[in-house]
């Protein structure tokens, strides 16, 4: 098995821009450990078998800590990748096996079924290839080293698999192919993932409370709707606008609510369908492939609930600094607040009972005894948050506002006092 130690930034770099460095590392581990699991079903149903995992980056140490004992771990060694496919063929066969499958992590579809399958196939055939639909191969299954099927290959193209075939046809090899595996690469493949993991399945309610956002709504819903197995819920809390008519024909359910965001926010969620909850400001857009980032951050066990990073759409001077404040309060604090598209699993927010019925500070309250009962994870990547505030009022005063309400509410302030004096200034 080929694959690397998940450091941020040095794997799965094409996902980087979908899920941030830490979230493709992240990913990069789960698929391997995923294939791993896939490797040990086949060699423990089999006699006189081994695993072996070739790996880049970290060190054996490392590799064994993270994926157990039981399986030798070397370094894949300098070059390309026919450079390293090729000595790993070389110096196995140099050992003393008389069969061997190289396969890559990129495939969740990859089974044991397929593992034996592939090495059955050698019965009849020089080698045998599993085909990636990105015209690569997922599996190499071979009983001799050919050192020629590894060189002049132009990796990481679409030709691998047809460049790979013409180096076996003019050495005269037979060759047996299996069924085609999609492959995980780039930010669109992400859905294959939640589909062979079965967290496609999950689905995601997302929730906007809304006021008088007829104008906001339709980028808002237009992110939002681009996800899979997703539906959106707009409570409106008594618009004088079209925010319900648009709502509506751009495919959201609307509900009606009295105003007030934590009532709008439980409303929706009382009327919910998914398995998982996200709460979204009406101004604020969701990044590419969420979805996909919110079911893999709530697959963490000690994950109760996460957010995204904050990005203000704004140009004042000064509007990075409120950024990386934020951001690093919901990061180390683990304190994100409502404009940052709040999630969690729909059993853990019934558990929680909602949202408190307060006219301010509900999400502040809401994630602080969230808190308590594990990690609120801050995936590296942002959302999109309308500048209206810090417009209207300057970045100065909106942020020394801000902090003024939070520590009024932990002093003991009424949230209606604090509410009146909010909406005074």
């Amino acid at each position: 098995m080929f694959t690397r130690y998940p450091q941020p930034g040095r794997t799965k770099t094409r996902l980087v821009p979908a899920l941030g460095k830490r979230g493709a590392a992240g990913l990069q581990r789960r698929m391997t450990e995923r294939t791993l699991e896939t490797v040990r079903q086949w060699r423990n149903a089999e006699e006189d078998a081994a695993a072996e995992v070739r790996f880049v980056g970290g060190t054996s140490g490392q590799l064994r800590r993270w994926l157990g004992a039981d399986l030798v771990y070397r370094p894949q060694g300098e070059g390309d990748l026919g450079d390293r496919l090729g000595r790993t063929v070389k110096t196995a066969f140099a050992e003393g096996i008389d069969r061997i499958a190289l396969v890559g992590i990129d495939c969740p579809g990859l089974s044991a079924s397929l593992l034996r399958q592939g090495f059955a196939a050698l019965e009849k055939a020089d080698a045998v290839l599993g085909p990636a639909e990105d015209g690569g191969y997922y599996l190499m299954a071979l009983r001799q080293p050919y050192p020629e099927l590894f060189s002049g290959i132009d990796w990481g193209t679409e030709t691998v698999l047809l460049q790979t075939l013409e180096a076996a046809r003019s050495l005269g090899l037979s060759v047996s192919l299996l069924s085609p595996l999609s492959d995980i690469d780039r930010p669109e493949d992400l859905s294959e993932w939640d589909r062979a993991t079965g967290r496609q399945g999950q689905r995601i309610s997302v929730v906007i409370p809304a006021l008088n956002e007829a104008t906001t709504l339709p980028e808002t819903l237009k992110r939002v709707l681009a996800g899979r197995n997703v539906e959106v819920l707009v409570v409106d809390g008594g618009s004088s606008d079209d925010t319900g008519a648009i709502a509506r024909a751009l495919g959201a359910r609307v509900l009606d609510s009295p105003p007030g965001r934590a009532r709008q926010m439980n409303v929706g969620a009382q009327a919910a369908t998914g398995e998982i909850l996200l709460f979204l400001h009406a101004d604020t857009l969701l990044p590419q492939a969420f979805d996909v980032l919110v079911r893999q951050v709530l697959s963490e066990p000690d994950v109760v609930a996460g957010a995204f990073e904050l990005q203000i759409e704004s140009s004042l001077p000064g509007i990075g600094t409120v950024e990386r404040g934020a951001n690093w309060r919901s990061r180390l604090a683990q304190l994100p607040y409502g404009d940052q598209g709040l999630f969690l699993r729909r059993d853990r927010f019934d558990k929680l009972g909602g949202f408190p019925d307060l006219p301010i500070m509900e999400d502040f309250e809401f994630v602080r005894r969230l808190r308590r009962q594990g990690k609120i994870a801050i995936p590296p990547i942002p959302v999109l948050t309308s500048g209206r505030r810090w417009q209207r009022l300057g970045i100065l005063r909106t942020t020394l506002l801000n902090q003024a309400i939070v520590a009024a509410y932990l002093l003991g302030v009424s949230p209606e006092t604090l509410r009146r004096w909010y909406r005074k200034r």
